[in-house]
Formats: C-alpha cells, sequence, structure tokens
C-alpha cells in the first residue's frame, strides 16, 4: 500500500528554526558559505566610504555566514528565534547576540553596515518588506550602508530542487530534500517543500516535513522601500544569480 503524506500550511514558526534547530550546523554548516562571504566581504568594504567596523545582521540564523565574517567586522547577529540565536552563539561566542524581529527590532545605536541575508525571504507580504528596510535603516549610521540579499525577485525567480546534509562526528546524521516552486504567479509569495531525514547517534532514523512561505516582491519594489528609509539603493547581480541591493544612508 502507497503511503501518501499531505504537507500541512506554512508554519509562523518553521520547526527548522525551533525544535530542529540543533541540527542546523548538519543542513547549514560554515563550511558551505566560505565562497560567498568572500565575495560578500568585497561588497561589504566597498559598499559605503567611511569606516567599515561594525555591522550588524539581521535575521542572522545560526552564524554560518558570520563565521567568515567575524574576522573583518565587529558583530552584532539578531535572530528572531532564540534556539537559532544559542546555535549561533555556539559557533561565534565573540559576537554579541540578540534575540528580536527585524521587522521591529530596535537597538538604539547605529553601525557601519548592516546587512540582511536570505532571512529577508521571510518578510512575506508588504508590511514585513518595507519594516525590515526600516529597521535596517533605523541601524545604519549616516554614510553607512545597508545590503539586502533576497534570494529571489520577482523577475529572476525559478523553480528549484536543491538536497544535502552532513554527518557529526558523535554518529548523527542529516539528509534534505527542498522543492521551490511558485503556487500562484499572480500574487506575490512562494514557497518551499522541506523534507529531513535525522538520524540520531544511535542510529534511529526519523522524518519531518515542512513547508515554508516567503515573500517574492519586484525590483523596484526593492528600490522603493529603500529609497522611503533614506537609503537610495542600486543593484547588481552575485554569481549565484542574486540581486544584491546595496543602499547608502542619507543624512539625517
Amino acid at each position: 500500500m502507497a503511503l501518501r503524506t499531505v504537507l500541512p500550511p506554512p508554519l509562523e514558526e518553521p520547526r527548522l528554526y525551533t525544535e530542529l534547530a540543533t541540527w542546523w550546523p548538519l543542513f547549514s554548516p560554515p563550511e558551505e558559505y566560505a565562497e560567498e562571504a568572500e565575495e560578500l566581504l568585497g561588497i561589504l568594504r566597498t559598499a559605503a566610504a567611511g569606516p567599515a567596523g561594525t555591522m550588524l545582521e539581521l535575521g542572522a540564523g545560526g552564524g554560518s555566514l558570520a563565521f567568515h565574517l567575524k574576522q573583518h567586522f565587529t558583530l552584532t547577529l539578531t535572530d528572531r528565534a532564540p534556539e537559532m540565536v544559542a546555535v549561533s552563539r555556539a559557533l561565534n561566542p565573540e559576537c554579541e547576540h540578540r534575540v528580536g524581529d527585524m521587522t521591529s527590532l530596535r537597538l538604539g545605536r547605529m553601525f557601519d553596515r548592516v546587512m540582511v541575508h536570505d532571512a529577508i525571504m521571510y518578510a512575506a507580504d508588504r508590511d514585513a518588506a518595507r519594516a525590515t528596510v526600516q529597521t535596517a535603516a533605523a541601524h545604519c549610521r549616516p554614510g553607512g550602508a545597508v545590503v539586502l540579499l533576497p534570494d529571489f525577485v520577482r523577475e529572476t525567480f525559478e523553480s528549484t530542487t536543491e538536497s544535502g546534509g552532513h554527518d557529526a562526528p558523535d554518529g548523527r546524521g542529516m539528509r534534505y530534500l527542498m522543492w521551490t516552486w511558485d503556487p500562484d504567479p499572480d500574487d506575490e509569495t512562494f514557497e518551499t517543500a522541506f523534507a529531513y531525514l535525522l538520524r540520531e547517534a544511535d542510529g534511529t532514523v526519523s522524518m519531518s516535513q515542512e513547508r515554508h512561505r516567503f515573500g517574492l516582491f519586484r525590483r523596484e519594489d526593492w528600490l522603493g522601500w529603500m529609497a522611503e528609509a533614506g537609503c537610495p539603493a542600486t543593484t547588481r547581480r552575485d554569481p549565484w544569480n542574486r540581486e544584491v541591493f546595496i543602499g547608502v544612508r542619507e543624512p539625517e
């Protein structure tokens, strides 16, 4: 008899970042970010004139990208999931960590650079996207730079399939499959279905699955929100065909 499981609608708090957060180092470890970090470092250093010593990352997750950037910046890393902040803190103990939502966080100080990596995709509606840009701008010093890296804009979206995973020295292992598609090309979201195979140290294997929903906006939408927030931006394509938005904070 065939077994058929229907995936429930996307969760407000995906399990990957909560109850499965301890598996993150086997899902997306730092070594997978080395090439991207090198490319991004050049963008961050040249994004604006003046000092580039401090940086705030909104939605830093498990800190795998920050692992490579912390030797070049004094980093403050934030995420709304305490479980992911704990993973990042273990990997990057020398960095400041804060729990906070990128749509509403206010730390009361400014940084030379503010970056939102692919976490920006979880801004799944226009209000959340605009609020995230405003949070970034509120923490960027005049003359500093805000850098946003959505996986897709509407103009570059394509369906994809990705798989991977790693093993740990203690015998644990993880393998995953990601399937990304746009259920409704007329709206401003897309989805990714995740399937995880999790092997415990004693050899027990379990499976978990879920759907994530992401925002999908036009290039001109992001440019408009950045200009509105006082960070008029330009864009460039990186080697992974992502649109990188680079905005310089205007004087107050």
